[in-house]
């Protein structure tokens, strides 16, 4: 009996909550003037982190209900369109299909921690999708206007170096995704004058950075991971850098996922580093494979790789029955340091064959790798595959520790990138298509 009591009063004082909100958000998109909307704004800029996961989930349904544009309006003014397809009915149309919610966004973004508010929205909402469908039409709402507000040409690119707040260094550490940092003497080593940091940071959340980008300054094209981040290595003088290494880069903001940023962040770096360093000439990355262990030991049907011929079909199925029997049956033992001790040369060949079959096969679909997506969508060439390139835990259980470069030749990325779109992978002849 005291439990339904206790139960009935959360469920009283949620609905309190909520309906305090929807009154307030509706006052809001009802003020005409800009200031006199502040105090209401800053009000649910400050309820919004307060809401329990209950309040949250009505308040959702708030905006995806309430806030949507009105059917028959929709309707009558597209078919006045139709019949007279000017610039006013054109104008009245798009007024009445915009959601009523992005304009509650955009108020909202106005005031002081508005933007930091709606990111938040946007990180509760994202966690909320799988499991909720319904709610996509926020998220569509959500997505192009933070497309928009976080477009690169508002956002400031700093170069993160040992002289940088404490503050900043701390999340810098805390956010590296790929290459975990070991500690201040780890990051001390990474800053050294021949690696170099680069952040985009926005005017509204100026101490937060959004992304970052980790780079070596080197003498050639990288193959391997380890040196890259050994914290004891000696940094290299400045006469020897010939190659800008893009070896890691990192999302801080998990609400603007899906917003573009890291694209334009290494064109940016690169295009810096071209003007600071004239020597420099060769622009790659030293990139994960995070998608391939799995997808090999998921025992595709190498058959329905896109445009497999017979005789690379029976090369491919020849590469996985080497690599079988290397493993005793089972291919998971090359997520382990112990059977890479003992590879002949013919067993790497057969790890790089499958593995350019899955980067040139599967990156232009939505199962390709995501890191592979990433750069050759950017405008990147698949340059070269890298056995042993990451021998850690880590990169054992993704990728059986291959490693990739994908080149940035900064003439050729547009026509690279149009080539991926319509399906085809840019690479070297390095790389050799089994397909």
């Amino acid at each position: 009996m005291l439990d339904e009591i206790r139960h009935a009063a959360a469920r009283q004082r949620t609905a309190r909550a909520v309906r305090r909100m929807k009154a307030d958000c509706k006052r809001l998109l009802g003020e005409k003037g800009e200031l006199g909307g502040m105090a209401t704004a800053t009000d649910l800029i400050e309820r919004l982190d307060s809401l329990a996961d209950e309040e949250l989930e009505e308040f959702f349904d708030f905006l995806a209900q309430d806030l949507s544009p009105d059917p028959q309006s929709v309707l009558k003014l597209a078919q006045a369109y139709a019949e007279q397809p000017d610039a006013a009915s054109l104008l009245a149309l798009t007024q009445a299909a915009e959601p009523a919610r992005q304009e509650l966004f955009r108020r909202l973004n106005r005031m002081p921690g508005g933007t930091e508010a709606v990111l938040r929205l946007r990180r509760a909402l994202l966690k909320r999708l799988k499991a909720r469908p319904e709610l996509q039409v926020i998220e569509a709402d959500l997505l192009h206007l933070l497309t928009s507000w976080f477009n690169p040409g508002f956002l400031q690119k700093k170069r993160v170096d040992w002289n940088s707040p404490a503050q900043l260094l701390e999340k810098i550490i805390h956010h590296e995704a790929v290459h975990v940092v070991d500690g201040w003497e780890d990051l001390r080593r990474r800053l050294q004058p021949d690696r170099r940091c680069f952040a985009f940071f926005h005017p509204q959340l100026r101490d937060e950075p959004l992304i970052f980008v980790e780079v070596a300054l080197l003498p050639e094209m990288p193959s391997s991971i380890a040196p890259l981040i050994d914290k004891a290595s000696t940094p290299l003088p400045a006469d020897r850098y010939r190659v800008a290494a893009f070896y890691s880069i990192s999302n801080c903001e998990p609400g603007l996922r899906s917003v573009s940023l890291g694209n334009f962040l290494i064109k940016t770096v690169a295009l810096q580093l071209q003007r600071e360093l004239p020597r420099l000439r060769t622009f790659c990355t030293l990139s994960p494979i995070p998608g391939f262990a799995s997808w090999l030991l998921s025992e595709p049907d190498l058959s329905l790789l896109p445009s497999t011929r017979k005789s690379a079909l029976a090369e491919l199925e020849a590469a996985r029955e080497r690599l079988r029997k290397l493993c005793k049956g089972d291919l998971s033992a090359l997520q382990g340091p112990a059977v890479h001790e003992h590879m002949a040369k013919e067993d790497v060949a057969a790890l790089e064959l499958l593995c350019s079959a899955y980067l040139l096969g599967l990156s232009p679909t939505p199962a390709g790798d995501p890191v592979a997506r990433f750069h050759l969508d950017n405008g990147a060439r698949l340059e070269r595959l890298n056995p042993r390139g990451d021998m850690s835990g880590k990169g054992l259980r993704q990728s059986f520790g291959m490693m990739v470069n994908y080149l940035y030749d900064l003439s050729k990325v547009e026509a690279s990138h149009a080539k991926f779109r319509q399906g085809e992978v840019a690479r070297s002849r390095a790389v050799g298509s089994p397909l």
